[in-house]
């Protein structure tokens, strides 16, 4: 029974780990879709239910990012993050990183020093962001 339970949770681990590479490359796609205004990319890493909040406190749907991107009202000129850390469940991760990104906002382009907190959910589409919210650092 020992054994079972021990390759049982070995198995999950490896599992978790193991979509750790996917989770990366979806969380990079998502920053330069971002920038790129790659709206089919966006359409494909944003859940259908996204919540994206900002450090102002705006809280977007997937429809709402996509339009202010479109639109010009919010430009995403850079998006650089480090002490990215990583926890991976089955079907569920979140990523925190601290980011700095340059953005623009009706036009006022500005500098701003971020928490970022990411929560994702593996779909049959692949990893999707369900749930994002920044803090001003």
């Amino acid at each position: 029974m020992r054994v079972r339970i021990t390759i049982f949770i070995l198995l999950i681990s490896s599992f978790s780990f193991g979509q750790t590479p996917f989770l990366r490359d979806a969380v990079s796609k998502l920053d330069k879709a971002l920038i790129s205004k790659d709206t089919t990319t966006l359409k494909q890493l944003l859940h259908k239910n996204v919540t994206y909040g900002h450090s102002n406190g705006w809280v977007e749907t997937r429809e709402d990012v996509i339009k202010d991107l479109v639109s010009g009202k919010l430009a995403y000129y850079s998006i650089q993050s480090d002490s990215l850390t990583w926890k991976a469940e089955a079907n569920w991760a979140s990523v925190r990183s601290k980011t700095k990104a340059e953005v623009g906002v009706n036009g006022n382009r500005m500098e701003l020093n971020l928490h970022v907190l990411e929560v994702w959910l593996k779909t049959n589409k692949g990893w999707q962001l369900i749930a994002r919210q920044s803090t001003k650092l």
